[in-house]
């Protein structure tokens, strides 16, 4: 890749990656401690009602981030405005769905759930902060991201050992990841404001310019409701069929994978993504050769991944997890080889951001959808966390790689790169 990215690309990526390898090496130290001292049943608990928020997360996001960066990179004069349209439209959205599940609670009996779903919805106000990093981003000034998640990481980290250490109970864990926004959120503010990159005093409310973006977001939002829907859905049908250890043994899987692998993949196609934009919008030849460049990449990495999980997956569970999470081992040697897919997909859709065809990303997960739904109805009340590692992988490939295929035009497109 060295021949299409600039020296200020890797920069950019350098940090990012960096970033999730700390992540990695603190993930894999601290969290088989917190899932041991919870359990899968508490475990399960905890994933239950993320999975269910999540799948409120494209309304409490509104698909900004993308439409957001390529906006600045493309008109950079209207940073400013950009960023508070963003911040307040997201916090709008906030407060609504968080009144309505307070009333929710309010009018249906009690759950012994009901305080995870408060605290974890209250993770999303601090997560609106993470509007600055759509302008870091779209700057390449990463270095900034890196300062502040790696400095949150270390803090969180030591309170999670000490919750570890005293048995805390899995509330406990739950309110650090509340924390855990929070402090990113100041860290950013303060190095914002103290360089003056982010002028506060020019954040006015334009009905017009929320309008505009939320109209070009609007695909987005539609497809990350669908991306949400069948990559949580394995919760709710492992919880229904099989019930709170199941969705543990399936989180286990979802955390080797998701958490501490394919996160690497994601951070260096958003590193690279402005460097994409400003090529699609002043050189569409180099344009191509880094889509080609990015997509080998992505396919070394993602079989790289799924061979060390396939050789190594059993050793990993024996060694850092206790007996309880045995059931994990088949699981994870099936779902281990989605990164493989999801990769191309995730530049695909940057693709999509860039020729502003986001309808082809609706129709594609509702294709992954509709896999999904059929394969999870007829695998997981038998095959337990091995079927919903079978439908997952199964939908991941029709959504990212046979979907490419059935398009004329992205088939076309494709066969021009190689």
């Amino acid at each position: 890749m060295t021949y299409v990215f600039s020296k200020q690309d890797f920069i950019a990526t350098k940090w990012f990656t960096l970033e999730k390898i700390i992540q990695l090496i603190s993930g894999v130290f601290i969290v088989p401690k917190i899932f041991s001292t919870l359990g899968t049943v508490d475990i399960g608990r905890l994933k239950f009602v993320e999975s269910v928020l999540e799948l409120l997360s494209p309304l409490f996001l509104l698909g900004l981030s993308a439409i957001c960066i390529r906006e600045i990179i493309f008109y950079s004069k209207f940073t400013q405005r950009i960023l508070a349209m963003a911040f307040y439209l997201r916090l709008i959205s906030w407060s609504v769905i968080f009144l309505g599940i307070i009333l929710y609670f309010n009018f249906t009996e009690e759950s012994p759930l009901t305080g995870l779903y408060l605290i974890i919805a209250c993770s999303y106000l601090f997560k609106l902060t993470n509007v600055f990093e759509y302008y870091l981003l779209a700057k390449k000034w990463t270095k900034i991201i890196f300062i502040s998640k790696i400095t949150s990481l270390a803090i969180i980290v030591a309170l999670q050992y000490y919750g570890v250490k005293n048995q805390f109970d899995v509330y406990y864990f739950a309110k650090l990841i509340v924390f855990d926004f929070l402090i990113q959120g100041l860290i950013y503010i303060i190095i914002l404001k103290h360089k003056k990159l982010v002028l506060f005093r020019q954040w006015t409310f334009s009905w017009t310019l929320g309008a505009s973006l939320l109209k070009m977001s609007f695909p987005l939002i539609i497809s990350n409701a669908l991306i949400m829907f069948y990559i949580t859905i394995d919760e709710l049908f492992l919880k229904y069929y099989h019930g709170d250890h199941a969705n543990g043994i399936f989180a286990t899987v979802q955390f080797l994978v998701i958490i501490l692998s394919w996160n690497i993949g994601f951070s260096v196609i958003n590193a690279l993504y402005p460097s994409l934009a400003e090529s699609y919008k002043s050189d569409s030849y180099r344009y191509q050769k880094k889509i080609k460049s990015l997509i080998k990449f992505m396919l070394i990495l993602g079989l790289s991944i799924g061979a060390i999980y396939t050789l190594f997956g059993s050793i990993i569970l024996d060694k850092y997890f206790t007996a309880s999470y045995a059931e994990a081992k088949l699981p994870l040697l099936i779902f281990c080889w989605a990164p493989l897919f999801i990769f191309i997909g995730m530049i695909y859709e940057k693709h999509l951001v860039n020729t502003n065809d986001l309808q082809k990303n609706v129709y594609r997960f509702i294709l992954g959808c509709c896999t999904n739904l059929i394969l999870y109805y007829l695998l997981i009340p038998t095959w337990h966390a091995i079927g919903a590692a079978i439908a997952v992988l199964t939908s991941h490939f029709v959504t990212n790689i046979l979907y490419v295929f059935i398009d004329k035009d992205s088939r076309r497109q494709v066969l021009k790169l190689f």
